[in-house]
């Protein structure tokens, strides 16, 4: 149903699982992401492609839709490979994946071409809500996995 609204929440790694896939290909950009540290959250806005809809969309490409996701309990955020004061740098979301650590958990945003945000927190506490009814795109995310 294309006028469904997403909204997901994650309170340990395998409720992460099911958020990463629905946010594999997303785009984010560097100026819309921020760690409020008083609240403990890191937050940001993407474009996600809406994977639930593509067998329904078939060959007519899929569909985009503006997705706000937090974390809180973020005690540190670190980055690698990615330039932060680029605030209009687009960022292709791969994956979130998370560990044990002594502070409880550390959750990793992968990023095309190798760039990570980690943040060090108590325990997964991940929101994810789509904040608009999206629209149509012609193509959809490839990974030319189903290639030879």
């Amino acid at each position: 149903m294309i006028n469904s609204l997403l909204r997901l929440q994650a309170e340990e790694a395998a409720d992460l699982e099911v958020i990463s896939t629905c946010v594999q290909d997303a785009i984010a950009r560097v100026g819309d992401m921020t760690h409020i540290h008083r609240l403990h959250r890191f937050a940001l806005i993407m474009t996600r492609f809406r994977w639930e809809l593509a067998d329904e969309m078939g060959s007519q490409g899929g569909v985009r839709v503006r997705c706000g996701m937090h974390f809180d309990d973020v005690l540190r955020v670190q980055v690698q490979g990615i330039d932060m004061t680029d605030k209009d740098g687009l960022l292709p979301l791969l994956a979130i994946t998370c560990e044990d650590a002594d502070h409880g958990v550390n959750v990793l945003l992968q990023f095309a071409g190798g760039g990570v945000i980690r943040l060090e927190a108590e325990a997964v506490n991940c929101r994810l809500s789509d904040i608009d009814q999206g629209w149509p795109t012609p193509s959809r995310p490839d990974h030319g996995l189903g290639t030879e």
